[in-house]
C-alpha cells in the first residue's frame, strides 16, 4: 500500500512492529495503516496514540520462565557451592602470630 505518511510515523510504525513476530507483524501493519487512514493523524503523537492500543492487541509475551525456575540468585551454583580458590588472606591467623610467647 502507498502511503503518504511523514517519515517519523513510518519510524514509529517500523519501531511498534519490530517486537512482533513476523505473521503478526504483517497482520499488524496492515491493520495500522488503516487505523491511521481511518484516524488521520496528523502528527506521531497522535499516531501513537492510536498505534499503541492497537499494537498491544498483536504483541504475544513471552512465558515467563521466573515462575518455573525461580529467581536467579536462589539457583544453585557452582561457583556459589565451590570452596573458595586462591590464596589465603595474609591477614587470617594474625593475631595468633603476633601474640606475644612467654618463654
Amino acid at each position: 500500500m502507498a502511503t503518504s505518511y511523514s517519515a517519523e510515523i513510518d519510524a514509529l510504525l517500523i519501531e511498534l512492529a519490530a517486537s512482533l513476530v513476523p505473521p503478526q507483524r504483517a497482520a499488524f501493519e496492515a491493520a495500522a495503516r488503516a487505523a491511521l487512514a481511518a484516524a488521520g493523524c496528523s502528527g506521531c503523537g497522535a499516531a501513537y496514540r492510536v498505534l499503541a492500543p492497537l499494537q498491544r492487541g498483536y504483541w504475544d509475551p513471552p512465558s515467563d520462565d521466573m515462575r518455573r525456575e525461580g529467581a536467579r540468585h536462589l539457583r544453585p551454583s557452582k561457583l556459589a557451592s565451590a570452596e573458595p580458590i586462591g590464596a589465603e588472606d595474609p591477614r587470617t591467623g594474625g593475631r595468633d602470630r603476633h601474640h606475644f610467647k612467654a618463654v
